[in-house]
């Protein structure tokens, strides 16, 4: 279904449906002067352009404003020349004649004074699961490459040289991946971004890349401590864990601190489920596997 734009002063109406449209222009809230936009559109255009699209041509305006003394034609020669207002100029109005964006909660201005849902345990866990996947797929060519050289070295020192190499290259890739990632526009890793979540200032502010790469050390701290400071998030006020603590960071629904609070999601979400899901699904067949090999090497002893 299409979906229509109408100006209103400064301010953009919609979306509607062209039964809407036509409601309103039988009301007499819209005339045919008003400037409407769809999708398909190059520029804004007057009602009367979209009689016939809009099977205005039956019905008949509660006020007739053709005659209402209001001269477009100076916004319409904007239009055609580039000249019309633009977003973020003229004391910082809104042009009603540009046509509508995409919306995304990742990289939007911020808006502060709206409800902010915290992402729970659960939906953390699950952009973590799914990060680590990530990572590890990273870090098993560059762990084999160092590895496999101290092999063929055939050396103790130099296998254990490049033994610990490995370990520092995984940690630089780990860094690298949460610190860009953190620091980005949008706040979120690959694993957050499927789940609908990203990491701000406690202010909804985007993180500078080194708070992010502070924030990571701070998350190795988290592990450190018997895994007590990622249990931290289950309980605390903002579901903060012991490195958001550290670093004045919050993890968020997506939407938070932007002009759509209101498509923020409480529950996990379907994707947390499934990567949930899997997750129950490859742990209990490692368990499964250890208590084969646990039943095999007894009955061989």
């Amino acid at each position: 279904m299409t979906e229509w734009y109408y100006a209103d002063g400064q301010d953009r109406q919609g979306p509607l449906m062209a039964e809407d449209l036509r409601q309103r222009f039988q009301r007499g809230e819209i005339s045919l002067t008003t400037l409407v936009w769809r999708e398909g559109f190059s520029q804004w255009k007057p009602l009367s352009e979209t009689v016939e699209e809009l099977q205005l041509q039956n019905l008949t305006s509660a006020s007739s404003n053709l005659g209402s003394g209001f001269d477009l034609r100076g916004d319409y020669t904007a239009i055609d020349n580039g000249t019309a207002p633009l977003p973020g100029t003229g004391g910082g109005t809104r042009s009603p004649y540009d046509a509508p964006t995409a919306v995304s909660g990742y990289g939007s201005a911020v808006v502060s004074g709206g409800e902010v849902v915290y992402a729970g345990f659960w939906r953390r866990y699950a952009a973590y699961f799914l990060d680590s996947f990530l990572v590890g797929i990273i870090n098993f060519p560059v762990s084999l490459v160092f590895n496999g050289i101290g092999a063929v070295s055939d050396n103790s020192v130099v296998m254990g040289v490049m033994y610990l190499l490995g370990i520092l290259a995984g940690f630089a890739v780990g860094i690298a991946y949460y610190a860009w990632f953190h620091s980005s526009r949008g706040g979120a890793t690959l694993g957050k971004m499927a789940v609908g979540i990203k990491v701000v200032r406690s202010d909804g502010e985007r993180l500078t890349f080194m708070r992010a790469f502070g924030r990571y050390w701070g998350f190795v701290l988290s592990g450190l401590t018997l895994l007590i400071g990622f249990i931290m998030a289950a309980f605390t006020e903002r579901k903060q864990a012991l490195h958001d603590m550290l670093c004045d960071t919050v993890v968020v629904d997506r939407w938070a601190f932007t002009e759509h609070a209101e498509f923020q999601e409480r529950g996990m979400g379907t994707v947390t489920v499934i990567i949930l899901v899997l997750n129950g699904i490859m742990l209990l067949g490692v368990i499964a596997l250890l208590v084969f090999a646990g039943i095999a090497a007894s009955s061989m002893s």
